[in-house]
């Protein structure tokens, strides 16, 4: 199958990095003689402006498409940035009512995207990935609907209310996020400022349907909604999640007291949390969320501010074109 690659690239994910790695992946393109166009973003909003002038370009999928496109290019958009310039492409799509398949080259701070779901995290070998496949892979996500706003799209790793969206909103505002994504320790601005979320995130209460079910919690500490196993650069919340999976996972911490909540952080740094009593996992195609007291939310690493919420959660599927290299034999 011949390709022609649309490049969408945001040079200023990770605070610049992916202007590098957009770099690096021009020459592999140069070298290889590869058919491409680049697109950069220049500020934020750019990249739904620039889906949406090149969507009809772009080559839909199907189980005969590999035959159809045997003697003309596949269209294929890949985007170079963080997990965000991936989710507003994606919600573009959503936007514009299109199924298309996407590819990604991780280049933002978290990229807990692509370690869920295997592909590289290094752009040489995450290229690589790209350029061997065959066919896309159907990848779990989830849409949404915030019924206070009236907000609506598509989740492609997890939303979040509570400690994680805070530590979400103070690390995007932080200058320190910039130095150590120069040195490509993004991930490390995370853990960096999980202490000081530690100590100013109150308990708030939340009630959960799902299952048929109706639940209560009145001392939350964290509330994230998932189809990976990872947020905040790695950390491993929901380690049962699995993306190939038609499911979504609700990981609920409840806070008793400091103590309670420091053991439970030193059990999450040894892969051990998901034994502690305050530890609660469910699995479900519809969730709904209420949280009427305001906290910070967060949207695929992206804060969502501080406020109430009313939450529909349903499974979805989006294609991305890379080789899985789990599971090739």
């Amino acid at each position: 199958m011949k390709f022609h690659y649309h490049i969408l690239i945001n040079p200023a994910a990770g605070s610049g990095n992916a202007a590098k790695t957009a770099e690096k992946i021009i020459q592999l393109l140069d070298d290889g003689d590869y058919t491409y166009t680049p697109y950069y973003t220049k500020r934020p909003g750019d990249e739904r402006a620039i889906v949406e002038r090149i969507v009809d370009l772009l080559s839909s999928w199907s189980e005969t498409s590999e035959e159809e496109h045997l003697d003309r290019s596949f269209h294929l958009l890949v985007v170079i940035g963080g997990d965000g310039t991936l989710h507003e492409v994606v919600n573009q799509f959503y936007t514009l009512d299109r199924q298309l398949p996407v590819s990604y080259i991780p280049a933002g701070s978290g990229n807990d995207f692509a370690r869920g779901i295997g592909l590289s995290r290094e752009p040489e070998k995450a290229f690589e990935q790209i350029t061997s496949a065959v066919r896309p892979q159907p990848i779990n996500t989830f849409h949404y609907e915030e019924k206070i706003r009236e907000e609506q799209g598509i989740i492609l790793n997890n939303v979040g209310i509570g400690l994680d969206a805070l530590i979400v909103a103070t690390t995007n505002a932080s200058t320190s996020k910039k130095l150590l994504n120069k040195y490509h320790l993004g991930s490390a601005s995370y853990a960096l400022y999980l202490i000081k979320a530690i100590f100013t995130q109150k308990t708030f209460p939340i009630l959960v349907e799902l299952n048929g079910q109706s639940l209560s919690f009145e001392r939350t500490f964290l509330c994230t909604t998932t189809n990976i196993p990872y947020f905040g650069g790695g950390i491993a919340i929901a380690p049962m999640a699995d993306p190939k999976k038609d499911m979504i996972d609700l990981v609920v911490v409840e806070k008793p007291n400091l103590l309670a909540i420091l053991r439970f952080l030193l059990q999450l740094v040894r892969k051990k949390h998901t034994q502690n009593k305050h530890y609660k996992h469910y699995t479900s195609s519809r969730i709904r969320i209420v949280s009427v007291v305001p906290q910070h939310g967060q949207a695929d690493g992206e804060a969502m501010g501080e406020r109430s919420f009313d939450m529909n959660f349903s499974t979805a599927t989006q294609y991305i074109w890379y080789a899985d290299k789990r599971t090739e034999k």
